[in-house]
């Protein structure tokens, strides 16, 4: 049984938890519009330390979401998650973002009567993170997880998802990016479903089975996984005109 330190900062949403034998036993989240972790992150877990009644000593790992992702965010998460780590000697696990946001989704789909269409007919869950403009991260996975489209990013249009995917499966969009999707999506096979948010709710299991199985990253080289270059906006300067 471990005691593993949870840290999920990759979008608007701040989320820690400590999660025991693979189930969040104290949990500290804020869902505001505004990027507020470097504020609420060391708090929250204090917090949640507190409450599950561990000194910093008793934790056997910590587990971050990877991303992708704000880039601030990750390395906020990855930053606090390392010094942690490195402070108590103790491993640094990674947890693949979608597949943490596609957990929270499986789950609040399954606990909602009426959402999966009856079990014969094919379901694909779409976890989403809003990038820029019209682009997303997302990946496809199945009813059991498993990925059936590996994480990208896409810009999304009146034609995406049209040619195969939404062909043969019923698709449920959810997660931040995909709120811009629903104005231009309209296929029959489309579901949207509101108020599902990354979280470290759908890390615990995965963080659990791969502390078991000792499938820690190198604390000194593990990188967040940005899938795109950071760009930043040029500086503009004063006193000089266009």
């Amino acid at each position: 049984m471990a005691d593993i330190l949870l840290l999920e900062t990759t979008t608007r949403v701040c989320s820690v938890g400590l999660a025991r034998d693979g189930h969040v036993i104290a949990l500290r989240e804020d869902l505001g519009q505004e990027y507020s972790h470097s504020s609420l992150l060391t708090v929250f877990m204090e917090e949640v330390l507190e409450e599950a009644a561990l000194e910093p000593k008793d934790v056997d790992a910590v587990a971050v979401s990877q991303g992708p992702g704000s880039y601030t965010g990750l390395r906020i998460g990855v930053s606090a998650a390392k010094g942690f780590c490195f402070a108590r000697d103790i491993p640094l696990i990674a947890v693949d973002t979608l597949r943490a946001l596609a957990e929270n989704g499986l789950h609040h789909l399954a606990s909602t009567a009426g959402l999966l269409p009856p079990k014969q007919e094919n379901v694909l869950l779409c976890p989403m993170i809003d990038a820029r403009r019209m682009e997303v991260y997302y990946a496809l996975f199945d009813l059991q997880l498993n990925t059936v489209k590996e994480t990208a990013a896409e810009v999304i249009g009146s034609s995406s998802f049209q040619q195969d995917e939404l062909q043969g499966a019923h698709i449920f969009f959810f997660g931040d990016g995909a709120e811009k999707c629903r104005d231009v999506l309209h296929h029959a096979n489309t579901r949207y479903v509101g108020n599902i948010n990354p979280g470290v709710r759908g890390m615990a299991a995965c963080a659990e089975s791969r502390y078991r199985r000792e499938e820690f990253v190198d604390l000194a080289y593990f990188e967040p996984f940005y899938l795109k270059d950071f760009v930043a906006g040029k500086p503009r300067v004063k006193g000089l005109s266009s």
